[in-house]
């Protein structure tokens, strides 16, 4: 059984500079900014770094912006991966560090928890809400295996409410997030949701889940919730599929619907390359992005 982190996220506004909205071509290399956001808990404060991308676009209007969360191992190929894409395609991306926040190694160096870093996503989406370059209408978030829970986490209620603020993500997407914990394990129920459409995306082959446990959780989910969430199974994937760096295999307690064991992270170039194409056009559609 997992501890609640109970948590009221105060957002300092950082007095960062705002790109200025300059006329020119579409498709060149993003801005990249390394920032730092302030996270405030009721019982600690911290600040967690990010790399911040923001396309080159002669369009002077607000910009939609996504939020990408990384898996257990931390910062690698996938975060760019999904964020190239998305800034070709006018969106704001955001890649936080949440190992680099808590002086952690990554891989079982990690959280008791994903509710632990909640206060990290909701600080993200609070932070680009507040600059004028960004509409606080259309922030989404990405997530990757323990990124992808934080993602299916901050669509519902049961943890954005405790925010205090009205402030919402426009849109989720998981990638590989562990389907059997959802509505089984307290703390990870997925009901209730904000309001905000939902893409899961997970492997056949996921070594977390059985091939049918994300199809499962999403057939079991009340149907006003079940409007709201999408899924996609790709056949013969393994977790982390999107992850282009060479085959890995890991421990992890979480693995064989919790019993614990080996997790194959095998990539699937054609596979990422397919699942991708699907987030950002999921997003597009989100932010009413024409096509």
């Amino acid at each position: 059984m997992f501890k609640i982190l109970g948590f009221i996220v105060s957002v300092l506004l950082c007095s960062l500079p705002v790109s200025a909205k300059i006329k020119i071509e579409k498709h060149q290399l993003p801005i990249i900014n390394y920032v730092s956001i302030p996270v405030q808990t009721l019982e600690n404060s911290w600040l967690v770094s990010a790399k911040l991308r923001i396309p080159r676009t002669d369009n002077a209007s607000k910009m939609p912006a996504v939020v990408i969360m990384h898996s257990s191992s931390g910062i690698d190929s996938t975060g760019d991966f999904y964020a190239k894409s998305l800034n070709n395609n006018g969106i704001v991306t955001i890649e936080l560090d949440l190992w680099g926040a808590r002086n952690l190694a990554g891989g079982t160096d990690r959280p008791a928890s994903p509710q632990e870093t909640l206060p990290d996503a909701i600080a993200a989406l609070h932070y680009l809400a507040s600059r004028s370059d960004i509409d606080s209408s259309k922030i989404g978030i990405i997530g990757f295996s323990w990124g992808g829970v934080l993602s299916m986490l901050t669509a519902t209620e049961q943890y954005m409410g405790m925010t205090g603020s009205s402030l919402r993500y426009a849109a989720h997407v998981a990638h590989y997030p562990v389907c059997w914990v959802y509505n089984n394990v307290p703390g990870f129920e997925f009901e209730k949701l904000t309001g905000a459409p939902v893409l899961i995306q997970t492997g056949q082959y996921d070594d977390y889940d059985l091939p049918d446990t994300c199809s499962n959780m999403v057939n079991n989910l009340p149907d006003i919730d079940k409007e709201l969430t999408g899924l996609n199974v790709y056949k013969k994937a393994y977790h982390a599929w999107d992850r282009l760096e060479p085959t890995l295999i890991v421990e992890d307690p979480f693995a064989h619907l919790g019993q614990g064991g080996t997790v194959t992270l095998k990539p699937n170039k054609k596979l990422a390359v397919k699942s991708r194409h699907k987030a950002v056009k999921f997003f597009k559609k989100a932010f009413d992005l024409n096509e």
